[in-house]
């Protein structure tokens, strides 16, 4: 199993942080290899890399699309309009879904420059 943060929004436009625990199962999947651990796929739309400078900070806003960060380098600390905040750092995945309502702010909260890849679903 694996986990990754997701951060939502309800029917009143408010934005709040999930758990998500994905599944794993045991299956080729690049012949001849031995079978892996693997989850099931998404479909994607696009992919980009990201850098936001240390010290970026921005207002607050909802997400623009669907879409996945995965951090490569660097930490932001992610503020749900509920009031729950989420260090984000590397090897940490970001579910963003919240396309609408009151969104969440995001501040790079390191010393070095905030990396990841993005991928969006729509």
């Amino acid at each position: 199993m694996m986990t990754f943060h997701k951060l939502y929004v309800d029917e009143s436009g408010e934005s709040h942080w999930e758990d998500v625990t994905v599944t794993l199962e045991e299956r080729v999947f690049a012949p001849p290899a031995k079978a892996i651990a693997v989850s099931q796929p998404e479909a994607a739309k696009r992919t980009m890399f990201l850098r936001l400078k240390a010290g970026w900070d921005e207002p607050i806003h909802p997400t623009p699309v669907a879409q996945k960060l995965i951090c490569l380098a660097g930490m932001v600390r992610v503020t749900a309009s509920d009031g729950e905040a989420r260090d984000i750092g590397p090897g940490d995945v970001w579910h963003m879904q919240d396309t609408y309502g009151k969104g969440h702010h995001t501040v790079v909260t390191s010393d070095v420059d905030f990396e990841a890849v993005i991928i969006q679903f729509a």
